[in-house]
C-alpha cells in the first residue's frame, strides 16, 4: 500500500502547483494503445500539414487533429434518425449503458473474447473464454476514467503455453493458475487523467506505455503486464515531455524471506522523454530512463527521491551515488515524413558503450546497443484505407541486461522493449485494410537469435546476470545457438459495434522456429468473438 501511496502523492504535487488557466477545451479523452485501431488514424497522424507528436503514446481522441477521424471511426454505422430497436442499437452502434449530460459522460460494457481454434501441426484444441467489463467516461472536460477487468481461461498453440510454463506468466496479461495444458487467469486496466489546462495532463495508472512509431519499440513497449505508474505530459509549441514514475514486480527475483506476506520484489523505473516537431515532417525525441531495486538483502530503498524532478538528466543524479546500483539507458526516436500520409522512423536505445573498445572493432560484450528501423503509412498505391508497416529491429548480446535483475529493463518476467529480448535480429511487414464492417490484416515476420544452451549465457535472457556471460569479445548477434523463426499471419474481422470493438474474427497462423537441435512448427487457425482495444502479442 505504501507505494500506491507514494504515487498518489506524486501526482497531488504536481497537480496542485499546477497554474489554473483559462483555456479552450482540452484534450482528455484516452485511446487505449491498439495497433489495428492506430492504423485507422494514419492519415490524420501523418499528416505533413500539422505536427503531431506521434511517437507518445496512448492518443487522445479529442485532441484537435485526432477528433474528426476518432469520432467517425466510433459512429460508424449509428442509426441517426433512431429507426433501430433498443436492442439493435446496444448490440451495433452504442454501448450498453451510457449517462450522457452536459456535466459528464459515463459508458459501461460487458466485454467477452470466446475462441477456438487447432493446431493442426502440434494437434492440439485451443479455445479461450475471456468475460470481462469495462467503464469510462469524463466528469467535465478536465477529468477521465477508464477501468477494465477480464477472468480468464484458455488453451493455447504448444510455443504460447511452453511460454507461459517457463516465465509463468500469460503474455502481457499476469500471473493466475498456471499449468502445464490450461490456463487460468485475471488482468485489469485502470487509468485516471486529470488536464488542467491545454500544457499539461497528469495520469495515474495501472496500465502500459509506448514510445515510438514503429509496431515495436526498443526504447519503451507496451509488450509486458501492466504496472502502476504516475505520467505527466506538458507540451509547449512544438515540444511535449514526458515524465514517468513506475513501480513493476519481479515475482521471479529470489525472495529475500520466507515470509509470504512479503510478495513478490519490487523494482522502480523513472523516465523522461522529450519530443520535438522541428518541422511539419520531422520529429526527434530523446529518452531516458532508470531502474532500481525497491529493496535488497541489506534493507529496503523504496522510491528513490533524487529522480523525482521531472525535467533534468538522470545521469548525472545517477553518478551521484559513486557505488549507484542503478542502471541507466539513454534513447534516440527519430520521424521523418518522406510524403503525405507516409514515415520514415528509427530508434536507438544506448545501454552500455566503452569508447575505446567500441573503435577497436573486437566485439567487446559491453558495446550494448538496440537499434529499429521502419516505413509505415496509408493508404497504398492509392487505395484508401490501405495502411503498411516494414519494420527491422536488432539488439545486441546483454542489451536490456544489468548484474542483478531488479535493475534490468523488464517488468513481470517480460521485456519492457522488445519482446525478443536481445542477442537478436527482427524484419517484420504488416498490410491492414478496411473497408466498410470489414478489417484485414496480414504480418510476415522473419528473425534470427542465438539462444543458451544449459549454463551458458551468450546475452538473448535479459534477466540472466552478465557477470555470468559465456563471451568477452568477439560478441554478435546471434551468438550461442543460432536459431531462425518464420511466422506469417493473417486475420479477417467484421465489426458488430465500433464502441468497444466488438467483431467476429478468423484467424490463421503459419510459424516455424527452428535450430542444429530442434524444429517448432504451428499451423493454426481460431475463430471467436472479440471485444475491446488492447494489444496482446503472441508474435514470438
Amino acid at each position: 500500500m505504501k507505494k500506491y501511496i507514494q504515487l498518489a502523492s506524486l501526482m497531488a504535487i504536481f497537480v496542485f502547483t499546477a497554474k489554473a488557466q483559462q483555456v479552450d477545451q482540452t484534450a482528455n479523452q484516452y485511446i487505449l494503445h491498439d495497433y489495428q485501431l492506430y492504423q485507422k488514424l494514419n492519415r490524420s497522424v501523418y499528416d505533413t500539414k500539422t505536427k503531431f507528436h506521434s511517437s507518445i503514446r496512448g492518443f487522445y481522441g479529442d485532441d484537435n487533429k485526432l477528433k474528426t477521424a476518432y469520432d467517425s471511426l466510433m459512429n460508424y454505422g449509428v442509426d441517426t434518425l433512431n429507426r433501430r430497436s433498443w436492442v439493435q442499437r446496444k448490440l451495433f452502434q452504442e454501448h450498453l449503458i451510457q449517462f450522457k449530460t452536459d456535466e459528464y459522460n459515463i459508458y459501461a460494457d460487458l466485454l467477452a473474447d470466446f475462441q477456438i481454434g487447432k493446431d493442426f501441426k502440434g494437434d492440439r484444441g485451443t479455445w479461450l473464454n475471456t468475460r470481462g467489463f469495462q467503464v469510462g467516461g469524463n466528469v467535465g472536460e478536465k477529468f477521465s476514467f477508464y477501468l477494465n477487468g477480464f477472468e480468464n481461461q484458455g488453451k493455447f498453440a504448444d510455443y504460447v503455453n511452453d511460454y507461459i510454463i517457463a516465465n509463468q506468466v500469460v503474455p502481457g496479461q499476469g500471473y493466475g493458475k498456471l499449468a502445464t495444458d490450461t490456463q487460468d487467469w485475471a488482468y485489469v486496466t485502470a487509468l485516471l487523467s486529470y488536464t488542467p489546462n491545454k500544457y499539461l495532463n497528469f495520469a495515474l495508472g495501472y496500465d502500459k506505455n509506448f514510445i515510438g512509431d514503429g509496431y515495436r519499440s526498443v526504447l519503451l513497449s507496451d509488450v509486458s503486464s501492466n504496472y502502476s505508474f504516475f505520467r505527466m505530459r506538458a507540451s509547449l509549441g512544438s515540444l511535449q515531455y514526458q515524465t514517468i514514475y513506475a513501480y513493476m514486480l519481479d515475482p521471479g527475483a529470489p525472495k529475500l524471506a520466507n515470509d509470504r506476506r512479503l510478495g513478490d520484489r519490487g523494482k522502480w523505473m523513472a523516465a523522461h522523454y522529450l519530443d520535438w516537431n522541428a518541422t511539419n515532417r520531422l520529429s526527434i525525441g530523446f529518452f531516458q530512463a532508470v531502474t532500481w531495486a525497491d529493496a535488497e538483502v541489506e534493507g529496503k530503498r523504496g522510491f528513490d527521491f533524487n529522480y523525482i524532478h521531472p525535467f533534468m538528466f538522470l545521469r548525472p543524479v545517477e553518478n551521484t551515488n559513486t557505488t549507484s546500483p542503478d542502471k541507466m539507458r539513454l534513447g534516440l526516436n527519430v520521424k521523418y515524413e518522406l510524403l503525405e500520409k507516409t514515415a520514415l522512423y528509427g530508434q536507438f536505445m544506448f545501454d552500455e558503450f566503452t569508447a575505446k573498445e567500441f573503435f577497436a572493432g573486437n566485439g567487446y560484450w559491453a558495446n550494448k546497443w538496440a537499434i529499429q528501423l521502419g516505413l509505415r503509412g496509408s493508404d497504398l498505391f492509392k487505395i484508401a484505407r490501405l495502411n503498411y508497416l516494414a519494420e527491422f529491429n536488432t539488439a545486441r548480446p546483454y542489451t536490456y541486461a544489468h548484474f542483478d535483475r531488479l535493475s534490468n529493463y523488464a517488468n513481470y518476467n517480460q521485456p519492457l522493449a522488445h519482446p525478443f529480448g536481445a542477442n537478436f535480429r527482427e524484419f517484420l511487414g504488416l498490410l491492414n485494410y478496411s473497408v466498410k464492417r470489414f478489417d484485414f490484416q496480414g504480418q510476415a515476420l522473419y528473425a534470427t537469435y542465438g539462444l543458451d544452451a544449459t549454463g551458458t549465457n551468450y546475452g538473448k535472457d535479459i534477466f540472466k546476470s552478465y557477470e555470468t556471460r559465456s563471451v568477452q569479445y568477439g560478441s554478435h548477434v546471434g551468438q550461442g545457438i543460432k536459431t531462425d523463426l518464420y511466422t506469417l499471419q493473417g486475420i479477417v474481422a467484421y465489426l458488430l459495434n465500433p464502441k468497444y470493438n466488438l467483431r467476429l474474427e478468423l484467424g490463421g497462423i503459419l510459424r516455424q522456429e527452428k535450430n542444429s537441435l530442434m524444429s517448432h512448427n504451428t499451423a493454426m487457425v481460431t475463430f471467436g468473438l472479440k471485444t475491446s482495444f488492447r494489444n496482446l502479442y503472441y508474435d514470438f
